[in-house]
């Protein structure tokens, strides 16, 4: 399926759903990792595959355009939240049961849409799940002191895909480029945030999650040693399994919370 933006470009979307699924199921919108440059890999694929199954909902990829400035992508990842609410029937799903999730870079387009949704008082979105995200342009945590050169994901990668990011945007760092940058976190939805001890951006998805908490959101923080950025890509390790499967019941227990059409 395509998401029809302006002239003749459209944003592909990947929907995945388990066997026997009915209409009016939930749907999780998927927006991933890559710094903004990188299309998602395939064991982002196996990732939606394994929501889908485990949770029992639709599943949302959105192959948002990569390697362009902010807000472009930002911008995608809207409209696909708009194309997914307004197809809804078509599609099986129950509008009121849409969630978003992101991971790194995904991570930062994911809590850009629940602000982005609040603030133009957009789709709902009753879910916001944040595994490793990148929320702050500012880089000045501990994590990124820390792991300044560290292999997979570091603080100077980190640096370049900022520079190339904000490129046209004249030394300014919008509010939904970096969700740390909104002026107030209140009316988001609630919020699970998976942050990872050898990352680089640890302590600032750290801080997003204790921010959203002290603003009223409801906030669930699972810290996980350990591991690193994209370590979820080995899926056949013990610990990928685990953290996996709390996803999931998160994602479950949150859709069934809210029922089929309440």
């Amino acid at each position: 399926r395509y998401i029809p933006l302006e002239g003749k470009e459209r944003v592909p979307v990947t929907i995945y759903e388990p066997a026997g699924i009915g209409d009016r199921a939930p749907c999780l919108i998927y927006y991933h990792g890559g710094a903004f440059v990188l299309g998602a890999r395939p064991a982002t694929h196996r990732l939606a595959q394994a929501y889908a199954y485990a949770v029992g909902c639709r599943v949302a990829l959105i192959h948002y355009r990569i390697g362009l400035s902010y807000p472009q992508p930002v911008m995608d990842c809207y409209r696909g939240l708009g194309w997914v609410a307004g197809n809804a029937e078509r599609l099986g799903i129950d509008r009121s049961r849409i969630a978003v999730l992101g991971d790194s870079a995904g991570g930062a387009l994911a809590a850009a849409i629940t602000q982005l949704a609040r603030d133009r008082k957009g789709p709902e979105i009753c879910f916001q799940m944040l595994i490793s995200p990148v929320t702050d342009s500012r880089m000045t945590s501990w994590s990124m002191r820390e792991f300044v050169d560290a292999p997979r994901w570091n603080a100077k990668m980190n640096r370049r895909m900022w520079e190339i990011y904000l490129q046209n945007n004249d030394g300014r760092t919008p509010r939904y480029a970096s969700p740390m940058a909104a002026s107030s976190l209140k009316g988001l939805p609630p919020a699970y945030v998976e942050t990872l001890e050898i990352d680089c951006l640890r302590d600032e998805g750290n801080a997003y999650a204790d921010r959203m908490s002290r603003e009223g959101v409801p906030v669930e923080l699972n810290e996980i040693r350990g591991t690193f950025n994209g370590y979820d890509q080995y899926d056949k390790n013990t610990l990928v399994k685990l953290s996996l499967k709390r996803r999931c019941l998160v994602l479950k227990k949150e859709f069934s919370q809210r029922g089929a059409g309440a």
